[in-house]
């Protein structure tokens, strides 16, 4: 039997459903972020990359191919030398914010049993942060001066005969204003790492005669890897990239490769200074995919 409908006079015709096929779909809905990241992200490299072959003198630029921009960068001691240095502050602070970040999160995490508590915890945590970081930065000045609280402290509690000079103006100085500013990145993100393991195998384990160094060392730690991985690339590219600090908490004695590039952006050394962001664009890009070899992060993305 076949079953006829008429359709009144004030009675909507049916609409006809158009299906389009499901690659056509995906192409489609990832097409504004496609134009986005082009637009902001990809461009903007691509005109680093072509303004670091060009030519300039004292006045102004020259669209030329000329590679000395990079025979003078990868050619110079001085280069390899701040390079080498950049390195350095990376290490440190990363290992630095890695033991405090984990243990902070650790505490976090296992230790503070209502989530609540959690979130006011982890929100202080964030308070600092409601400053900028040149506030932040320039705050260790009257604390690490010659004159400063520590050293004033020191001298009047008899432990020191005078002031110590290295607090301030000095290596330590800059990686200790790194730590500073850069901890909650390697904090957050085992943090949550460590809110998504389930607790039934840390019972598990504890069940089975495992001690608490054991649960730490087989199942929190291995578990907690993903997060460690996501803060070491937060840290390590914040790092690479500042200069702000290492000019002020070194007092000019120190250097890294952001502040060469700043102080040749400064000098209207354009192309010189892309050729440099581009080999450290490199550089970092070649440490994330280490990172990514040995870690899988994708089931935290």
């Amino acid at each position: 039997m076949v079953e006829v409908r008429f359709i009144g006079a004030g009675e909507p015709r049916p609409k006809r459903e158009i299906r389009l096929p499901v690659w056509l779909a995906s192409y489609l809905q990832a097409t504004p972020l496609a134009l986005i990241l082009g637009a902001f992200l990809l461009l903007p490299i691509l005109m680093i990359a072509t303004v670091s072959f060009w030519d300039y003198d004292f006045a102004q630029m020259y669209p030329d191919f000329v590679t000395f921009n990079y025979t003078e960068t990868l050619g110079s001691w001085v280069t390899w030398k701040t390079y080498l240095n950049t390195l350095k502050y990376a290490f440190m602070v990363w290992a630095i914010t890695l033991f405090i970040g984990f243990w902070v999160a650790y505490f976090l995490a296992f230790h503070i049993r209502t989530a609540a508590m959690q979130s006011v915890l982890f929100l202080v945590c964030t308070v600092p942060f409601l400053t900028s970081n040149i506030i932040r930065m320039i705050s260790w000045i009257p604390v690490l001066g010659r004159n400063g609280i520590v050293n004033s402290s020191l001298v009047s509690a008899g432990v020191i005969d005078q002031p110590i000079e290295w607090l301030l103006y000095s290596d330590f100085a800059v990686v200790l204003a790194m730590v500073h500013l850069y901890t909650l990145f390697m904090v957050t993100p085992i943090f949550n790492t460590m809110m998504r393991i389930d607790r039934s195998l840390v019972e598990a384990a504890r069940d089975a005669g495992a001690s608490g160094l054991q649960i730490l060392t087989n199942v929190i730690i291995p578990l907690s890897k993903p997060g460690m991985a996501i803060g070491t690339i937060f840290v390590v590219t914040l790092v690479m990239a500042d200069f702000s600090t290492v000019q002020v908490m070194s007092g000019g004695q120190s250097a890294s490769v952001a502040l060469m590039m700043k102080n040749q952006m400064s000098l209207l050394q354009y192309p010189a200074a892309a050729a440099n962001a581009v080999v450290l664009l490199v550089l970092v890009l070649l440490m994330v995919a280490a990172i990514l070899r040995v870690v899988d992060i994708r089931k935290e993305l």
